[in-house]
């Protein structure tokens, strides 16, 4: 079975097919470059492009870079124009996409959903912290298997900064700095989430989990067990397409 997945960040859009019996694309993605500013005019013509580029029809399942409650209505917008916030974004991409039944979702809660299901957290019991590092720092926090929605702990405050701010991979590049020098300022923001949720397990996703043995083994003194998404940068694209399936009623597999 497959439904379409797109995952909206604050550099890219991109989307597929998802097979959802296996948990991966079914065909090669496409992307396209996050419009600044990222309103949710520009946006909504950013995903209708890259959905009009499979000919797809059926349901789709999007993620948004913040807290979308009700399966609807953007509330933060920290990493996109702030003319997102009360945006009833599933009506504005199901109007822009000709009327196809959409669903949106937290951007690292999908990611999350999809790799408690195909991925590295799959059959972990105890609480799982899924952290993607991008534009920003996104997060997906489970307790034996069940998410607790929208967490947003990269708005941690860390040293007296917006954790983000401190440890996202933009400010790696932004600032230049090595994976060692990097990696500290992860470990610093690791030990505080780990101190405030005791996690069991740690999954490192975002474009960066393409690159854990450049970094990972630079962390020290956390108590989980840290590893890569296994699902990579692919993880919010199947995510969104296993919510897309589950609000249409079609259970994904795995």
């Amino acid at each position: 079975m497959q439904i379409f997945g797109v995952d909206i960040g604050g550099s890219g859009i991109k989307g597929a097919p998802v097979d959802l019996d296996r948990g991966d694309l079914a065909q090669e993605r496409c992307k396209v470059l996050t419009p600044h500013p990222a309103t949710p005019d520009g946006v909504a013509d950013g995903v209708r492009q890259v959905v009009e580029h499979f000919g797809w029809t059926g349901p789709v399942g999007l993620t948004f870079p913040g807290v979308v409650t009700g399966g609807a209505t953007v509330r933060t917008a920290a990493n996109v124009d702030r003319s997102w916030i009360d945006t009833d974004a599933r009506a504005l991409f199901s109007e822009r996409l000709g009327g196809l039944d959409v669903t949106v979702v937290n951007d690292a809660d999908a990611a999350g959903v999809a790799e408690m299901r195909f991925g590295a957290g799959r059959d972990r019991r105890g609480t799982v912290v899924l952290l993607t590092f991008g534009t920003g720092i996104g997060s997906a926090v489970f307790t034996d298997g069940v998410l607790v929605p929208n967490s947003e702990l990269g708005h941690l405050e860390l040293d007296g900064h917006d954790a983000e701010t401190r440890a996202s991979s933009k400010v790696k590049d932004d600032h230049d700095l090595s994976w060692e020098q990097w990696a500290h300022r992860v470990q610093r923001y690791l030990a505080h989430v780990e101190m405030l949720f005791s996690p069991g397990l740690f999954v490192i996703g975002g474009g960066v989990s393409r690159k854990a043995h450049k970094f990972l083994h630079c962390i020290e003194g956390i108590q989980a067990e840290i590893v890569p998404a296994r699902l990579q940068n692919n993880a919010g694209i199947v995510g969104a397409a296993m919510r897309a399936s589950q609000a249409a009623g079609r259970p994904a597999g795995g």
